[in-house]
């Protein structure tokens, strides 16, 4: 049985197919990338998958378990977690309460115990310290535990976001471009990290990203997806070496933005094209 199953997902706003009849197969233990253009759907179809928006159309199973409509917090208890492209940590908390708050689905007293103070507050809180430390030790986060995340330097900002996100148990883990804003020795260490994370608490990860050095580093299967429709899905060394495929969506997009864009705005239009020669290089 697949960790995840999407099947004709689609959602409309106004007269825009922002994702139309999207549909993808990522086995356990798979690591599975998401990529495309700007504006093709991608963070749109990760809304999706954790409820965010709910789709007009179509299925999504979590290990076999129809998880389609459902609101945020079921999803996440379901078993999906997901970071974000720009990074939303609790800024003003320590490294370690981050972690802990991903704890709460499954380490739980009440209200009144906290307020109180009774015996299960502290049995708890104790159970959460450790097993955040252990999150911690994992990506090297350990000795910075009390510090506030807003002081952490931004690679280590990534690292924290995944480790809060791994707090929750997940099943199926959503990565956001977790690149970035990353210079080079910063996303080759990442790649270690998500490798590790895949192979230590045995995960599923699907990610977006836009690097594609990243992307044929660790993906081991993609899905191409260009105005919110599904162009190519495969093994990621033959999708990557498919130029007529990368070219034809820069082709789409060119043509997209020509018709779209006034004269004056032409310069707008040539660094759109620069960008996305930069997301896809055909060399």
């Amino acid at each position: 049985m697949a960790m995840l199953e999407v099947n004709n997902l689609s959602i409309q706003f106004g007269g825009l197919h922002a994702v139309d009849n999207f549909h993808m197969k990522i086995e356990k233990g798979e690591l599975y990338g998401l990529i495309g253009p700007n504006g093709a759907g991608k963070t749109t179809v990760f809304n999706l998958l954790t409820g965010v928006y709910k789709p007009n159309e179509g299925i999504i199973k979590l290990d076999g378990q129809d998880i389609t409509g459902k609101s945020i917090i079921d999803i996440n208890k379901a078993g999906i977690a997901r970071t974000f492209q720009n990074i939303r940590l609790f800024k003003d908390m320590t490294v370690l309460d981050n972690v802990k708050a991903g704890l709460h689905n499954h380490h739980k007293y009440s209200t009144l115990t906290g307020i109180l103070r009774l015996p299960k507050y502290f049995k708890v809180e104790k159970e959460m310290n450790e097993r955040a430390m252990e999150i911690l030790k994992v990506f090297n986060l350990d000795q910075e535990a009390e510090l506030l995340a807003g002081n952490l330097p931004y690679g280590k900002q990534r690292k924290l976001e995944i480790a809060r996100a791994l707090a929750t148990d997940p099943k199926l883990l959503l990565l956001d471009e977790p690149a970035a804003g990353m210079n080079p020795n910063e996303t080759q260490e990442l790649m270690d990290t998500i490798r590790f994370v895949r192979d230590h608490f045995n995960m599923t990860i699907l990610l977006i990203e836009h690097d594609m050095k990243l992307v044929g580093g660790i993906c081991e299967e993609l899905t191409v997806l260009n105005f919110g429709q599904v162009l190519c899905q495969g093994e990621t060394s033959k999708v990557l070496k498919d130029r007529l495929l990368l070219l034809h969506i820069w082709r789409i997009r060119r043509k997209y933005r020509m018709a779209m864009l006034e004269v004056k705005d032409l310069h707008v239009y040539y660094g759109v094209i620069q960008a996305l020669k930069g997301n896809f290089p055909l060399r």
